[in-house]
């Protein structure tokens, strides 16, 4: 689909890349609109809690890696929390989970709590886990797919991170040996095109990406290691939860060729996504959209909670007995 000019975004000059003028204005007009120790924090420690789930917690524990601080900005600090299997074993494969990397993307982190007040037990047995729960707590809080800085974190996985909230994970992740399977947490949703593609292009003054929003679940591969059965999987049990999204006419999600049912891919690690940092053999990006009347937030979370649990289950029932992949990661 051919790029079309931006139209006038209601920060900059059209033509003109933003200056720092330009980067406090979009600031200044971003509010807190729901709270991540709330939602998140609490609900996350009270499973770790002297009345929490003594099960979980004999498999897991849960562990602050670093935080954020925009109060110099006009905000707060942000403590960052990821949950690891308490009892590391290098004879297991190692799994790695993601969430809330784009924080207002909301399935993709209270999904990620579901899973862990839910199946953690059940698949620590198995697998070494790791699972960052939310990556731009202040994503989350003001509903944005940027950080305070404008910049993107999930295009901000690179050896010298551009983003804090980046780096953070980075740095967390390098303690670790490359995990097996990494499945990261995502929403599509219909303010990507109402608002941050356009912000984006304002931003950068460059043409506006194609964006016309997929009407159901699809999951984003990355090129380099496509591992198509392991797609199937995934998209077979969500389809019995929720529509998958057709392609376009021109055979396209977002602007890129759908190379199988539900799945599109490009090259993410020259990108800077996040999923594309780890050297997981399987990885993929889920993409929910809850914007469709066919969904609530519940059954957002449900689609998740069944798109981790086939992926694991792929892995562990499928990809390892057929093709003896497992791994010996390092400890922390």
């Amino acid at each position: 689909m051919p790029s079309t000019l931006s139209p006038h975004y209601s920060i900059g000059t059209p033509g003109q890349a933003w200056s720092d003028a330009e980067r406090s204005l979009w600031l200044a007009r971003q509010t807190v609109q729901r709270s991540y120790q709330s939602d998140v924090v609490e609900p996350l420690l009270q499973l770790f809690a002297p009345s929490g789930d003594p099960d979980l917690q004999a498999c897991a524990e849960c562990f602050s890696y670093g935080s954020l601080d925009y109060r110099a900005e006009g905000f707060g600090t942000y403590r960052l929390y990821a949950v690891k299997s308490r009892h590391w074993n290098p004879a297991k494969p190692f799994f790695l989970v993601t969430g809330g990397v784009h924080g207002y993307e909301t399935s993709g982190v209270l999904g990620g709590l579901c899973f862990l007040a839910e199946r953690f037990t059940h698949y620590a047995e198995r697998a070494n886990l790791l699972h960052l729960v939310c990556v731009s707590p202040w994503g989350y809080e003001t509903i944005n797919r940027w950080n305070p800085h404008a910049v993107d974190p999930n295009r901000a996985f690179f050896p010298t991170p551009a983003a804090p909230e980046a780096k953070n994970a980075i740095d967390l992740l390098d303690q670790f040996g490359p995990p097996l399977l990494h499945i990261d947490l995502h929403e599509t949703t219909d303010t990507d095109a109402s608002e941050f593609r356009l912000a984006k292009a304002a931003r950068d003054a460059t043409p506006l990406e194609p964006c016309d929003v997929p009407d159901g679940f699809y999951l984003f591969a990355d090129q380099n290691r496509p591992q198509p059965a392991f797609q199937a999987a995934i998209i077979d049990s969500v389809s019995r939860l929720t529509h998958i999204a057709p392609a376009d006419a021109q055979g396209e999600l977002l602007g890129k060729p759908l190379v199988q049912h539900g799945v599109i891919q490009s090259f993410k690690r020259q990108q800077g996504i996040c999923s594309g940092w780890t050297e997981a053999r399987y990885v993929t990006t889920t993409e929910v959209y809850p914007d469709s009347p066919r969904l609530n937030p519940q059954l957002c979370i449900d689609v998740q909670l069944t798109a981790l649990c086939a992926g694991f289950d792929f892995v562990l029932d499928t990809a390892l007995k057929t093709e003896a992949l497992a791994g010996s990661p390092r400890t922390i």
